[in-house]
């Protein structure tokens, strides 16, 4: 049986193969870090962003609970740092990184008891001060999204956890509860973002995308 993070891990593949489901803009961490410092993409994949990252300069690395992707990185950007781990804890010491990405992660995990794991080992190896820049799903408006809220509302428990065609569960989240899942982790949110990308089968999709700031033990 795979893990949660192996699940997500293949489903967050075949959504990137296609289109860039979770824009990044370096910006974002230019602005606040200068080169050199060490980040964390958690929820790496083939490790794009990592390699983006490396190529302004940065000590970026990645980890993924997904043996495939990681794999393929590997092969695709020899010298990167990119690590297998399927199950928490992370391997990496406390306040390891100035930052850290958690893109397109949450979405694949629809038990608070999984996210709020994440977080909590983000904020173990995020040094107090540093950031963490969280790219997710919230819920969608379109018809067809309701559709399936609604429909897989009994079953879960929960309106916006829904099972899609493949046969993945994944979780949708009103923004205000991604806000308080990083406060609840002592992370500050200083910038909020939002956008329309495309997704898996031509339909459009609303990211929110927040950037927040570890707070001092």
């Amino acid at each position: 049986m795979r893990t949660p993070q192996e699940r997500l891990g293949s489903w967050e593949t075949a959504e990137t193969a296609t289109t860039d489901s979770h824009p990044f803009d370096p910006a974002v961490l230019r602005a606040q870090l200068a080169p050199g410092a060490r980040i964390l993409d958690h929820g790496c994949g083939r490790g794009r962003r990592v390699a983006e990252l490396v190529r302004l300069g940065y000590a970026a690395e990645g980890v993924d609970g997904a043996r495939t992707p990681v794999e393929h990185g590997r092969r695709e950007h020899p010298g990167l740092r990119l690590t297998h781990c399927p199950r928490l804890p992370l391997p990496f010491e406390a306040g390891r990184y100035a930052a850290a990405l958690l893109f397109g992660v949450l979405t694949g995990m629809p038990e608070d008891a999984e996210q709020r794991a994440v977080l909590g080992e983000l904020a173990r190896v995020v040094r107090p001060g540093g950031l963490l820049h969280l790219s997710d799903v919230p819920l969608q408006t379109d018809p067809r999204s309701r559709a399936r809220y609604a429909a897989y509302e009994d079953e879960f428990g929960a309106y916006g956890v829904f099972r899609t065609e493949d046969g993945a569960v994944v979780r949708h989240h009103e923004p205000e509860q991604l806000r308080r899942l990083l406060r609840m982790h002592g992370f500050a949110v200083a910038e909020e973002r939002t956008a329309v990308v495309g997704a898996l089968h031509g339909h459009s999709v609303r990211r929110v995308q927040l950037i927040a700031r570890r707070e001092s033990a």
